[in-house]
């Protein structure tokens, strides 16, 4: 079979209930409902509507999705999106507007691939930093 080497794409008339696996990029506009898993990236279109328990590299929100999240590197909610559920996430960027009902967790160390790759710097929080605000409260 021939190399794809283009996003994938379910449009807003798809609608899917199971799981759904892919390898490299897909666009969903449609409606699914069940798992999404993927060492690839995912964008959740302006039509879509997810109920899912979603499993990535990466993800960026448009639409409205409804379950947990856990990616690998980079979560991005886009500012007419909604996601209700928790995230788990390497990095997240939430523009203005975007609709966000749940617990994050951010964390560079999340996935050994990740932190085994060598090719992007390793990123440094210190803790002592934010002590100082929370040794004002009473």
């Amino acid at each position: 079979m021939a190399e794809h080497s283009g996003k994938d794409v379910l449009s807003s008339d798809v609608e899917i209930k199971g799981t759904i696996k892919f390898q490299k990029e897909l666009l969903i506009d449609g409606k699914v409902e069940g798992e999404i898993n993927s060492d690839g990236a995912l964008t959740v279109g302006e039509n879509a509507d997810i109920r899912a328990e979603v499993k990535t590299k990466s993800i960026t929100i448009y639409g409205k999705v409804s379950g947990n999240i856990t990616v690998s590197e980079r979560c991005e909610l886009k500012s007419k999106c909604t996601l209700q559920g928790d995230l788990k996430a390497a990095r997240l960027i939430i523009e203005e507007g975007a609709t966000f009902i749940g617990k994050s967790e951010v964390s560079s160390g999340m996935s050994v691939k990740a932190a085994s790759s060598g090719s992007r710097p390793e990123v440094v929080r210190h803790e002592d930093s934010a002590k100082p605000a929370f040794a004002a409260r009473g």
